[in-house]
C-alpha cells in the first residue's frame, strides 16, 4: 500500500493522453492526481476511468485549468463549459469526481494506513490572491508589474470567478474553509499529507522563463500550513517544475508532469509516466546536506543515492 503522486497531466495534449493509456496497473497502491488534468469535463472523465481503474484509490485536487470556461467549444460540449464558470464549473467537476468514486477537496479527509502511515490526506483547494509578488509592488499595480516582462496568465480571460467579484475573494473563502478543516484534522495528532495544486510557500517558486508568472501561483496566507497543521508531506504541481524540498522537516514534492516538451528530458532517458510517479509514501528519507532534488529529467523515487538533476 503505496501512495504516488503525479499533476498537470493535461491531456489535452495528445502526446500526454497517450502517455496516460501507458499507466500501470497498482491494484493495492493510491494516487494523487494534483489538477490540471485538463481543460473540459470529458478530460476528467477520461482520467478517472482510467486511473480508479489502475489504482486501489484515487485523490483529486483542481488546477486552474479545470476551472477554465472556453470558448468556441463544439456543440455537444457548450451547455457544459459555456454555463458552468467559477464555483460553478469546480461543481461539475466534483460531481465527476463523484460519479467515479475519487476522494476530492469536499469529502472527508481520508485516514492513510498504508506503508509510510498512519497519515491524514487531506486534499484542499484554496486557488490564488496574486500576493506572491514583491512588497513594493500593489495589488492594483501586479498585472502592471507582470506585464512589464510580458506576463499574462491564461486565466485572467478563462477562470471565471463567479459567483465572487473576484479570484482575490474567491481564494479568501476557501482559505478560511480550508483552515478550518485542516485544524481540525490536525488536531487528531496524526500527520497530514496536504495536497493542493498551487505551492503552499513562495520560496518553492523558481520559473526563471517567466519569474512573474509567481502572481498566479498561489497565496501567502498558507506560507506556515506545513507547521502549523503538522503535515508530513506536502503535495502540489502547477509549476510544471518536479523537485523535493525539504522545510522544517516537512517533505514538499512538486510532481508536475507539464507539456511534452517539458517531459521530454525524462522522455529521452527513455523513461515513461510510470517512471515520473512521484511516491509520497513511504517516500525518500531527507538527505542531510537538505538539499533541493531536482528531477527535470526523472529519477528513481525510492533511491535516494541514485537522485540527478
Amino acid at each position: 500500500m503505496r501512495l504516488y503522486a503525479i499533476s498537470d497531466l493535461h491531456i489535452t495534449y495528445k502526446q500526454n493522453k497517450e502517455a496516460l493509456s501507458e499507466l500501470k496497473a497498482h491494484p493495492d497502491d493510491s494516487l494523487i492526481i494534483c489538477g490540471d488534468v485538463g481543460e473540459r469535463i470529458e478530460h476528467l472523465q477520461d482520467a478517472f476511468e482510467l486511473t480508479t481503474q489502475l489504482f486501489k484509490q484515487v485523490f483529486w485536487v483542481p488546477g486552474n485549468h479545470e476551472l477554465y470556461t472556453l470558448p468556441g467549444n463544439k456543440a455537444e460540449d457548450e451547455e457544459l463549459d459555456h454555463e458552468l464558470k467559477g464555483e460553478f464549473k469546480y461543481r461539475e467537476c466534483l460531481r465527476v469526481a463523484n460519479e467515479h468514486g475519487v476522494i476530492t477537496p469536499e469529502d472527508e479527509f481520508v485516514k492513510w494506513d498504508g506503508e509510510g502511515g498512519p497519515c491524514i490526506i487531506c486534499p484542499i483547494f484554496t486557488l490564488y490572491d496574486y500576493s506572491f509578488r514583491p512588497s513594493h509592488v500593489t495589488r492594483e499595480k501586479a498585472l502592471d508589474w507582470a506585464m512589464e516582462e510580458n506576463v499574462y496568465a491564461t486565466d485572467e480571460a478563462l477562470l471565471h470567478p463567479d459567483p465572487y467579484e473576484s479570484r482575490d475573494d474567491w481564494c479568501e473563502q476557501l482559505v478560511l474553509k480550508t483552515e478550518e478543516r485542516l485544524k481540525q484534522a490536525a488536531e487528531r495528532n496524526i500527520p497530514l499529507i496536504i495536497i493542493n495544486h498551487w505551492p503552499l510557500r513562495e520560496d518553492l517558486i523558481t520559473i526563471p522563463s517567466i519569474p512573474r508568472f509567481s502572481l498566479w501561483c498561489g497565496t501567502k496566507k498558507t506560507e506556515d500550513w506545513h507547521t502549523r497543521f503538522n503535515a508530513k508531506v506536502v503535495v502540489t504541481g502547477h509549476l510544471h517544475v518536479r523537485r523535493t524540498d525539504w522545510i522544517d522537516g516537512v517533505r514538499f514534492e512538486e510532481v508536475s508532469l507539464g507539456y511534452p516538451r517539458q517531459w521530454q528530458a525524462a522522455k529521452d532517458r527513455g523513461l515513461d509516466i510510470n517512471d515520473l510517479l512521484r511516491e509520497i509514501l513511504p517516500g525518500i528519507p531527507e538527505p542531510e546536506d537538505k538539499r533541493t532534488v531536482w528531477r527535470r529529467s526523472g529519477v528513481p523515487a525510492d533511491n535516494v543515492s541514485k537522485l540527478v538533476t
